[in-house]
């Protein structure tokens, strides 16, 4: 058990639920009333967004709180069936204190496509974010969606959600926020890329390892093992030698299915 975390008061909590709801909301990260923010406030304490109500709408009064089975301890609605993401992540993984799911426009179309974001493209890719596995996809509100997520609580930032959304925590909401923001960002710069161009030209051993260093002197240890550019070449060369005709398909079926789903978000967008 870690005694060195600094809990908001339930005041802090609340008020910040709803500032950072605002901000998804006004970012497109969600629509209607998608999405859930939650805040713990104690070793067996969280506040956490309703069932049914716009993330861009909230009041303090609105919210919930609950312990980690799922209780409700305060708070006069009915919290969201996806809040068991949000407990299982706080079970699995003590340093965190704040968690955001949200339906961001580009993260969501990987996460549709089941494409991971483990190749190193960008400084800010790999220190933010790191690799963000896709989870195996789970009927919402069922157990299948904290357990589909458990795996990469403790050693990734940020998890998309196969067919769904994206997940991201942090040590603070602020983190757990920013996280989701740089995910959006960063999968909304890979589709224009990809629009642009197939020619991604991934970071070297040398420079990922400079980044994760970086990322290590900020304190964070999280992130997963990306994929560098000599990595992504030797993965090209021995998928070859067994059967390259199967691997030139499925690389065009993948460069087929991104560039339907890259189409389909700009025409959103634009």
């Amino acid at each position: 058990m870690l005694d060195n975390i600094t809990y908001l008061s339930d005041d802090e909590a609340k008020e910040m639920i709803c500032e950072i709801g605002r901000r998804v909301y006004n970012k497109n990260f969600v629509a209607a009333n998608d999405g859930n923010i939650s805040i713990k406030v104690g070793l067996n304490e969280v506040w956490a967004t309703p069932t049914g109500v716009s993330k861009g709408f909230m009041t303090p009064d609105m919210l919930v709180k609950v312990d980690l089975t799922g209780k409700v301890l305060e708070g006069t609605r009915k919290p969201s069936s996806e809040l068991k993401m949000h407990l299982r992540v706080y079970l699995e993984n003590e340093e965190i204190t704040a968690v955001v799911h949200a339906h961001p426009q580009a993260a969501t179309a990987y996460a549709m496509a089941g494409i991971p974001l483990d190749h190193a493209y960008s400084p800010e890719g790999v220190i933010l974010l790191g690799k963000v596995p896709v989870s195996p996809y789970a009927a919402p509100g069922t157990q299948e969606v904290p357990d589909s997520i458990a795996p990469y609580c403790k050693d990734y930032n940020a998890v998309l959600l196969a067919n769904h959304g994206a997940l991201t925590w942090g040590r603070d909401i602020i983190e757990a926020y920013y996280r989701m923001e740089s995910l959006e960002h960063y999968s909304m710069t890979l589709l224009h890329t990809k629009k642009l161009t197939d020619q991604l030209e991934e970071l070297s051993a040398e420079r990922l390892a400079e980044l994760i260093q970086i990322r290590e002197n900020m304190g964070i240890k999280t992130g997963g093992n990306l994929i560098s550019r000599e990595e992504a070449l030797k993965l090209g060369a021995n998928n070859e030698p067994h059967d390259s005709s199967s691997v030139q398909v499925d690389q065009k079926l993948i460069q087929s299915i991104v560039a339907q789903v890259t189409e389909e978000v700009l025409k959103k967008l634009w």
